[in-house]
């Protein structure tokens, strides 16, 4: 019989809700159904159903096969990654000054090794949001506001951003962009490692 998960004080939150909640990002950030995922780990829908519901109490071969079937690191499971959002505001940030003329610059991201980057230019009007569905694993977006004002970033939190205000945040998970006045137009650059 393999290892199970211990429970916990019920003032925090149990290790099998920690792990449902895991499993159901994981698998809907891969785009996989129930069924496929507990094809590719070799274990019975009904017991992903359970694990994804926190009713069950996997084993840590269980889990380890899960990881494989949703190639993810096994720590995920129990140390989800947290969203790393960064905001610089206009005037804000490390400035190197040129010597012979009035020009400025202000790193905003540096890129990682490996890493490929798309840019694009952003035009959105007041009205309906631009609500994203998470990319692949790992994908980072930058928005740099250039006109106008919009709320950028995950869905559960977006910033209200103005001219010249930079916003990074992770784009594996939901994120959102609104225009909140006319004519707003923005720099989006979207890193994939």
């Amino acid at each position: 019989m393999g290892e199970h998960v211990a429970q916990q004080d019920s003032t925090t939150a149990t290790p099998q809700a920690v792990i449902a909640a895991a499993l159901r990002r994981e698998r809907t950030r891969a785009g996989l159904s129930l069924t496929e995922v507990a094809h590719r780990a070799g274990i019975a829908k009904s017991t992903l159903s359970q694990l994804e519901s926190g009713t069950g109490n996997p084993s840590l071969e269980t889990l380890w096969a899960l990881c494989v079937a949703l190639e993810m690191p096994f720590s995920r499971l129990l140390d989800p990654p947290r969203p790393n959002v960064q905001v610089i505001r206009a005037g804000e940030g490390p400035v190197v000054v040129a010597e012979r003329s009035d020009y400025r610059a202000t790193l905003l991201a540096a890129s990682p090794p490996n890493a490929r980057r798309d840019i694009f230019r952003i035009t959105a009007e007041p009205g309906h949001a631009r609500k994203s569905d998470p990319h692949i694993p790992g994908a980072v977006e930058h928005v740099l506001i250039a006109t106008g004002r919009a709320l950028v970033g995950l869905t559960d939190t977006p910033l209200d951003l103005s001219p010249g205000d930079y916003i990074s945040y992770p784009a594996d998970v939901p994120h959102v962009f609104e225009a909140l006045a006319p004519g707003t137009t923005a720099t989006l650059i979207v890193e994939y490692t």
